[in-house]
């Protein structure tokens, strides 16, 4: 008979010990509003739904306290909501807003200390033996060493006993071959089994499945092809037939696109509104005075899916006709004194926030480039239209982290794309709120590239 090795209370004590924290701080400190029993299934039944609806109580073994801390974020933002919505929709009144914020915020804070305690006591508890599960790898290649960094983590909780494959080895974790790896598995208890898909066949691996499954052993399989993968894909299922998608951006979903739309147009609304409404006709007099020509100076640049768009900045240079062959360098001629005011401080790319509004640009993405570039970069540079998966930004994480501006050297570019793309697979309103801090801090700062 088979160890109990992962307990099915985790998630029914965790569910019941965070009612107990909302209703105990509730009852204890607003119990005029608390002890009605429309009130109390509101406030249970609305935390269970967001919760669910939010998957935020399933834990993988994996899982550590700040794998999904951006689900409790989202969890104590919509329930906060909720939490107000409430006195709307029940027509009661409160006291104070200030007491109702601290009772809220207070149950955030309990909420998260358990997480805290529990993920604590989970990984010390693990050290010491408990809720482990033992595996065994089948097969050995280059996946083998990487994949051990995760075994031998002793809060995740496994227990690597070696592996199995027909080429010999001294290794002390060489357990035999293959074929000697069934009598083991039952002897020792195994729980999981990491195959290596490329060391077997057809026949083989439906004989493994077949064993795994008849023996209550979880059986899982490393595909070919490892250096394809990236940290960025994910598995899609297309009735019942499961595909890699190498590249999961997160703004393919339908949430997440509107969610960053949404902010497009409040923050570019705000900006036009309050700041261009008053600061354009400003700009235009200083830049009248010192040169002739336009206003605004436009260029044509690649967007979402390299769909090229005109992207539109206050002129900075006097007019010349290699405008669109040339990037602003260090102490370039044809800056203007004004010119070089407004690109030190930035101000000459707010009038991108007409892009923006209109659904060329995002607020945050990847800094778009002149045609010229993109077409040269595209093939010169590796995985560069990946950045064009996603719609590019008045700012973005490559400008923060200090490369913005003329490409001096080859490593300017190649830093330039890899911060884009890991934007593109790591997008988050978090990340674009954080991202748009630290322009304003740099602004305000000034950066060395600022020119």
């Amino acid at each position: 008979m088979r160890r109990f090795k992962n307990s099915d209370l985790v998630i029914p004590i965790s569910i019941l010990i965070h009612l107990c924290i909302i209703n105990g701080i509730l009852w204890l400190l607003t119990p005029e509003t608390y002890l009605h029993i429309t009130n109390i299934i509101y406030y249970n039944v609305t935390w269970l739904i967001i919760a669910y609806s939010l998957n935020y109580y399933p834990t993988d073994r994996k899982e550590k306290f700040i794998t999904n801390i951006h689900k409790s974020v989202q969890l104590y933002l919509i329930y906060g909501l909720a939490y107000f919505a409430f006195f709307s929709i029940a027509a009661q009144h409160f006291a104070s807003l200030e007491y109702q914020l601290f009772i809220i915020l207070l149950i955030f804070l309990c909420i998260t200390w358990y997480r805290v305690l529990f993920f604590w006591a989970r990984g010390k508890y693990r050290k010491v033996g408990g809720n482990s599960v033992n595996v065994v790898v089948l097969g050995r290649d280059s996946t083998l060493k990487k994949i051990r960094t995760v075994f031998d983590d002793p809060f995740l909780g496994y227990r690597y006993k070696g592996y199995f494959d027909d080429a010999s080895s001294k290794s002390p974790t060489y357990l035999g071959k293959i074929i000697d790896c069934f009598l083991y598995i039952l002897e020792n208890d195994i729980d999981e089994i990491y195959c290596v898909a490329s060391k077997f066949n057809h026949k083989e691996l439906k004989n493994l499945i077949n064993f795994a499954d008849n023996n209550l052993i979880r059986l899982k399989i490393i595909p070919d092809n490892k250096a394809i993968f990236s940290k960025a894909m994910s598995i899609e299922s297309y009735d019942n037939i499961p595909v890699l998608n190498l590249r999961k951006v997160p703004l393919d979903t339908e949430y997440a696109r509107i969610l960053k739309r949404t902010f497009d147009i409040i923050f570019s609304s705000l900006v036009i509104v309050f700041i261009l409404s008053w600061l354009t006709p400003i700009v235009f007099v200083l830049i009248k005075l010192e040169s002739p020509g336009t206003l605004y100076f436009k260029q044509k640049r690649h967007g979402l899916k390299r769909k090229v768009f005109w992207c539109y900045k206050f002129r900075s240079m006097t007019t010349t006709s290699d405008a669109d062959l040339k990037m602003a360098k260090k102490n370039d001629a044809r800056l203007t004194r004004i010119g070089k005011f407004l690109r030190k401080t930035s101000i000459d790319e707010l009038p991108q926030f007409f892009n923006v509004f209109m659904g060329d640009m995002s607020v945050v993405g990847p800094r778009p480039h002149m045609e010229l570039h993109t077409i040269d970069y595209e093939v010169s540079v590796d995985k560069y239209l990946v950045r064009h998966f996603v719609k590019p930004g008045i700012t973005g994480l490559a400008q923060v982290k200090g490369y913005r501006g003329e490409v001096v050297k080859k490593t300017d570019i190649l830093n330039r794309v890899r911060l884009d793309i890991f934007y593109v697979e790591k997008w988050s309103i978090w990340l674009d709120l954080e991202i748009i801090l630290k322009t304003v801090v740099n602004a305000v700062r000034g950066q060395e590239k600022a020119y």
